[in-house]
Formats: structure tokens, sequence, C-alpha cells
């Protein structure tokens, strides 16, 4: 479906941004077109030109087009200015072989859009401390962001196979990392906390790994190259540990893929619920945008899902591939004004609080966007 709009009654000089959407699996449409709604509320807001149009992608595209990314799909996030990804990933497709399974479309799509930088904003927000599993002055002020290298590492080293020849089985999977793969993640990190505190933890397992060794030492040299950013190194079994002990403590976390995946789950549960957890997947071609928190296919149609997430990664959309950080700022504002309010998806209400639905939940985002 193409949406196409140009509001408040002002013809629009610049050409529309177009956006592709993939709603996915489960609850991706639900949390999808939540977070089109708060883009017509914000764009209405703004006078934006923005376009949209869905493909499918994961299971259903599988059950649409026999291919997890159909041709499509392919062509139309290629042409896109931005992608928006609800979700992949559904029990039905767990007896397909691996190349047909939702997840190697959103591996694919990464690949082809060389989505080599994942960044994942951790936040404590004042509302939702009570929220956390720690105790509240411990996650209190707690602001980091994840730079994550998404494009190479232990997800896609080849060879990678399972040998069933012998008598007992044998899995293999490849560990590699370049120069440069480690090169231009870090200068994205170290960017962004130019414009942020000024400090960098480079996470990774040095005192084993020789693609750690390697990743210590391009990070080193990028990091004399910003000179007003600080630099530590950490082992990332002591940043899993600090990340609960002094969450605080990060502003910039880089790490490598696998210990990225990792860790910036355990920073969903330092927020409260992963449901709150955006995330921008940047590179040489149009940014990739998307909640974290998997498709969830038990909850979906069922109004139990929470938006947020979807909602907070189309603001991280307008920050990056639109560069409309006024929009942007003016999304992140109405969601904390909201969970300040009191209203909470069902994962997020407390014993005898009030449940909201996925739908009453964005009905009072986009009410908020309204009020200067």
């Amino acid at each position: 479906m193409k949406r196409q709009a140009s509001y408040g009654g002002y013809e629009l000089k610049k050409s529309p941004f177009r956006i592709a959407v993939l709603p996915g699996d489960g609850i991706g449409p639900d949390v999808t077109a939540a977070a089109l709604e708060v883009l017509d509320g914000v764009a209405d807001r703004f006078q934006l030109s923005i376009e949209t149009e869905s493909y499918p992608v994961g299971w259903a595209a599988v059950e649409e087009a026999d291919h997890p990314l159909p041709p499509e799909t392919r062509r139309a996030v290629l042409e896109a200015d931005a992608v928006f990804l609800g979700a992949v990933g559904d029990p039905k497709a767990d007896e397909l072989p691996p190349e047909l399974r939702p997840e190697a479309g959103l591996l694919e799509l990464r690949k082809i859009l060389d989505c080599f930088a994942n960044l994942r904003p951790a936040r404590a927000i004042a509302a939702l401390e009570d929220a956390s599993p720690l105790r509240s002055e411990r996650v209190r002020g707690m602001d980091f962001l994840i730079v994550r290298e998404l494009s190479s590492g232990l997800y896609y080293g080849e060879p990678r196979f399972v040998d069933r020849s012998g008598e007992k089985p044998v899995a293999v999977n490849t560990l590699r990392y370049t120069w440069e793969e480690i090169h231009r993640v870090a200068r994205v990190a170290f960017d962004a906390a130019r414009k942020r505190r000024g400090r960098v933890v480079s996470v990774d397992k040095a005192n084993v790994l020789e693609t750690s060794r390697l990743w210590r030492e391009v990070v080193s040299e990028v990091g004399a190259d910003f000179p007003d950013v600080e630099l530590e190194h950490m082992l990332v079994d002591r940043a899993a540990m600090e990340l609960i002990l002094r969450p605080g403590h990060f502003d910039v976390i880089l790490t490598e893929n696998l210990f990225g995946d990792i860790l910036s789950d355990e920073a969903g549960a330092l927020t409260g619920s992963i449901g709150l957890l955006a995330s921008a997947s940047l590179g040489t071609k149009a940014g990739l945008y998307e909640p974290v928190h998997g498709s969830a296919p038990d909850l979906a149609g069922k109004g139990l899902a929470n938006p947020l997430a979807a909602i907070l990664s189309m603001a991280l959309l307008l920050e990056h591939s639109a560069e409309e950080g006024e929009a942007a700022a003016a999304i992140v504002g109405a969601v904390e004004a909201v969970l300040a309010s009191g209203v909470r998806s069902p994962e997020l209400a407390r014993p005898g609080e009030k449940v909201s639905s996925t739908q009453e939940v964005t009905d009072h985002v986009t009410r908020a966007l309204q009020i200067r």
C-alpha cells in the first residue's frame, strides 16, 4: 500500500522521502501500524513529505512468494531512502531449510543494504525506573549507546557447516574480521561519542581471540584520530558484569557482532522491557530501522504488543536517514510524556495498574505529539 501526503494545506517543495515498510511476522504488523500512525502525526506537525509502501519479508514472504526476501522486496529496499522493519520469525518455519527461514531474509537484507553498524540506545526513563530489575538508584541516569558491528564476524564467516560423515557430527563456524570492517564501525562509534559525552568503551575478548587482538589494535588506531574522545578497552565478560553493577559508567559501547547481540539484550533488561528498545542499522545504502523485541507470534493481533520500540525506531529513522532531528525529538518527547502520565502496555504494568492496548498506547503518543 502506498501512502503519500501533503500536510497542513502547504505545498511541500521537497521530493517525498521514501520509506520501504516491511511489517513481517507475528507482532511486526501490529507495531509497524502503530509506528506509521505516529509518523503520520509527526509529518502533519512538521509538514514533512513522506511516502511509504509495504512489502513482504520473513515468513509472510515465504507464504506469499516462497522466499523470505522476494525480488520485489529486494528491489524496493535498494531504491528506498530508508527501510522500516517490524519483525521476522514464526515457528511454522522451523522445518524449512536454513536458506528459506525468516531469519535468513533478515541477514540477507542487512547484507544487501551493507548495514555494518547497528545502533541501539538504552536509556533509563524516569517514569520506568521501578520497571528495571535493578534498584532504581542503580539505573537512574543510565544513558548509553551500543554500536555493534553487524555485517561480519561469526554470523557471516565462512566456512560454516555441520559434518555428519563421521561417527559423531562436527559443527564449524568461522570468526573472521578484517582491518576495514573494524575500522569503519569504530569510526561510527567515535563520531557518536563526540556528539554525546565523549567516551567509548570497546568490548572484546583480546585475552583469548586473535580477532579481538586485531579489533583492539584497529580501535586504538581510530581512537588516535579522536583525541577529544576517551577510549577504554574492556573484556566482554567484565563488560557484561559492569552493565549490571555500573550501567551509568557507559556512554558508547563499541563491539563486534556476537558480543553486541548479547549485550544489547542485557541492555533491554536494564531498561525494564525489551519492548522499549529501538535500533538503527546504518551502512552505505538505505538505513534499516527496527524494534529489537522480535516477532512474538503468540501475541500477534491481540493488542498486547508494546508499540513504543517501533515508534522510537521511527524516531531514529527521522534522525539519521531523513535528517529531521526536530521531528525525531518530538516523538521521543511524546513517548516520555505518555509514560510519565502512567500509560502502560501489558508487560510494563504492575499489579493494579491499568493496562493499555497497542492501539491505546499509540493513540496516547499521537495525541501527545499535537501538544506543542
